[in-house]
């Protein structure tokens, strides 16, 4: 049995969609023929791969397992060819040509900009563009090869990707220097800890942490960016893990204080650089790689 890439990508457009309407315009034919599509491959597979319920106008889609595992291997077939089409596209060697870097929210404020001066000093007609997100949507933009390659700050649990330690990173507890000054791990027990969103991989290595040290976490506030907890732990908000990059400059002018735990060893966590398997480094992807590599 061979594929028909076609009818494949009405399916993957559908199940994307959510919709054959939404799917006719995004490939720009009519619906009729969407639902042909999908039906006439169905009958070569000879098997169902959407569930529709409900009336015509009101009708929901619902994919079934035979639909979800197709279209698992239809995104990867889709994002293998996007990436290809990219990649010949800038095999005129250096001269120009595109780079799209993902970065998880502290590398891109902290750590990327020295990076990327370097790599634009020696490749000044090479565009650059940085994707900012949590870990695990750049890890997803990155298996669908949207971008070139990824620096997250937490471990990648998408298959598909493969990950290489790149740097040690140095995290530290933090609160206010107007709160009374704990010096064991249970004497946070109480406290309300400021947290990242899920999918972030600060927020990860946190509960790593409660669980090493045997600690429950009884109140938490939620706050989409490491600025934003910085801030809020300086006004007694509550106590924050943050990566001392943050909080360098909140400590030095005294706004924030380490809370220096007894029992409590220097803490690190690794941030990974991250690339599509079986995906060959585009020519500029592989000169930021080499930029990488020769800066400490």
């Amino acid at each position: 049995m061979r594929l028909n890439l076609h009818l494949l990508r009405v399916f993957h457009s559908v199940a994307t969609e959510s919709s054959f309407s939404a799917a006719a315009r995004f490939l720009h034919i009519s619906q009729p023929a969407v639902s042909k599509a999908v039906s006439e491959l169905e009958r070569q597979l000879d098997m169902v791969l959407i569930e529709r319920r409900g009336g015509r106008a009101g009708q929901t889609l619902t994919l079934t397992e035979a639909g979800e595992a197709l279209n698992a291997h239809a995104r990867a077939i889709f994002a293998f060819e996007r990436a290809a089409v990219d990649d010949l596209h800038q095999r005129s060697g250096l001269r120009q040509g595109q780079l799209v870097i993902g970065a998880s929210t502290t590398i891109a404020s902290y750590w990327l900009p020295r990076y990327l001066q370097a790599f634009a000093s020696k490749w000044p007609d090479i565009t650059m563009r940085v994707v900012v997100g949590n870990t695990q949507s750049i890890a997803e933009d990155l298996f669908d090869c949207r971008l070139d390659l990824a620096l997250v700050e937490g471990p990648v649990h998408v298959d598909g990707l493969t990950s290489w330690q790149w740097k040690n990173e140095r995290l530290v507890i933090v609160g206010s220097p107007t709160m009374p000054q704990p010096t064991t791990i249970g004497q946070l027990a109480d406290r309300t800890w400021l947290l990242r969103e899920v999918g972030s991989g600060t927020r990860e290595v946190f509960f790593d942490f409660l669980t090493a040290h045997g600690l429950r976490l009884q109140r938490s506030l939620e706050i989409g960016s490491n600025e934003g907890i910085a801030r809020a732990a300086a006004s007694g908000l509550g106590v924050a893990m943050l990566p001392f990059v943050v909080v360098e400059d909140l400590l030095s002018l005294g706004r924030l204080v380490e809370l220096r735990l007894t029992g409590v060893e220097a803490l690190t966590r690794r941030l990974y650089r991250v690339q599509r398997q079986h995906r060959p480094p585009s020519p500029a992807a592989h000169a930021f790689l080499e930029v990488l590599n020769d800066i400490a």
